[in-house]
């Protein structure tokens, strides 16, 4: 078997993998890349509509989910957002802000991922695609890595950077939690996040009529353990909810809880159909509710409540009741899309195991784990991709 002799291998061609790539070879590092993936960067390139929503101004500790939720400010105080921008500006990229503090290409993602292999280049770092991991053994001080090639690499330092289970169609697999149980290192829970919400058939059918219609909304989880709220766009699919507000939630619920929606934030909708009401008895109920919310889900929402006709035709009660079901619907998912279209994976290689200054694995001398593989998850809008940018960029100094 051929073998060759490195510093560092990096297994992941991703965001992640690619900054501590670059840190490592800035480093005078022995470094090489590789990817079972055609082409580098492929989550980077599909990630904002094609635009790559590479970081949030806004970024904190406060982002990012964990059993451990302090473990991130390390890297992420590091090497920042505006560390990143930096680079962004270095290379020419032109780039915009969206809501939240959202950063986008204004042109395309692939030239965020031009921007990585450049900058890879040019600290002499080898990058292998096409290109799988066999086997790997513990050698004394070194690693032994067997590659689906056919050859060996003895390496002193090894970094997984193999992202999670989200969006298997581009070849993501649990591959980097079955090597942190290989050295006897603590996987969390892992489920899929930032990802659409389901329903059951009997409540799909009486919303299939608002497929494709989005509301701004305050969506909340009625677990108290995990609270969270978040007001941001929700769409109805021909599955169940979609949208940012859907999404952000989804990290925090579980199977057999609820979650509470406002679908007319800051409005109090009992009020403007009493009023509405005194002013013009005469109009249609759905008409009078179709002024505060869209016009297909008023009409939904009246024919589930069961109110037609007039507004003066209709009890005070009866219309408090249904301004109840806008302001504070209270609805069950029973499951979501999956790892299909999750964005992101939570959970992962447990923060305990692991240094946060360098992100090595304290029990194993040499082996990292950064980026989505690790129990760091971060909201919808850039925060994921700068956790990657912030643990590649530690553990790039070290390893």
């Amino acid at each position: 078997m051929k073998s060759s002799d490195l510093d560092v291998l990096i297994v992941g061609a991703g965001a992640a993998g690619m900054m501590c790539a670059i840190e490592a070879g800035k480093r005078g590092r022995r470094v090489r890349v590789i990817d079972h993936a055609s082409a580098p960067g492929e989550k980077i390139r599909i990630s904002g509509g094609g635009r790559c929503n590479f970081t949030n101004l806004g970024t904190s500790g406060a982002n990012f989910l964990s059993e451990n939720p302090r473990f991130a400010l390390s890297a992420l105080k590091r090497f920042t957002q505006h560390d990143f921008l930096k680079m962004v500006e270095r290379h020419g990229i032109a780039w915009h802000e969206k809501t939240l503090g959202q950063l986008f290409c204004d042109d395309s993602a692939k030239q965020i991922i031009r921007m990585l292999t450049d900058e890879m280049k040019a600290a002499g770092v080898v990058l292998s695609l096409g290109l799988g991991v066999k086997a790997i053994a513990r050698d004394g001080a070194r690693f032994t890595v067997d590659l689906d090639d056919g050859t060996r690499v003895s390496t002193a330092s090894l970094v997984v950077a193999t992202g999670g289970k989200s969006i298997p169609k581009m070849g993501a697999t649990g591959w980097g939690y079955e090597v942190a149980r290989q050295f006897d290192l603590r996987v969390t829970e892992t489920r899929p996040a930032l990802v659409p919400l389901t329903f059951e058939p009997g409540l799909l059918e009486q919303l299939k009529p608002l497929a494709g219609v989005a509301v701004d909304a305050v969506v909340k989880t009625a677990e108290k353990a995990r609270s969270a709220s978040f007001a941001e766009a929700m769409l109805f699919t021909h599955r169940g909810l979609s949208g940012p507000s859907i999404l952000q939630i989804s990290s925090y619920w579980r199977e057999g809880e609820a979650i509470t929606v406002d679908m007319a934030p800051g409005e109090d909708v009992a009020a403007r159909l009493l009023a509405a009401k005194t002013e013009n008895g005469k109009q249609a109920v759905h008409t009078a509710l179709g002024h505060i919310i869209p016009r297909r889900l008023a009409e939904v929402i009246c024919a589930r409540e069961g109110l037609s006709g007039k507004l003066a035709e209709v009890g005070d009660k009866k219309l408090r009741a249904m301004a109840e079901t806008v302001n504070a619907w209270t609805v069950k998912p029973v499951g979501s899309e999956g790892y299909r279209t999750a964005e992101v994976t939570l959970g992962g290689v447990d923060t305990a195991a692991l240094d946060q200054q360098t992100m090595e694995a304290k029990s194993v001398p040499g082996l990292f784990f950064i980026g989505e593989v690790v129990d760091v998850t971060g909201w919808l809008g850039g925060y994921n991709f700068q956790w990657a940018w912030s643990s590649g960029w530690a553990a790039g100094q070290t390893c």
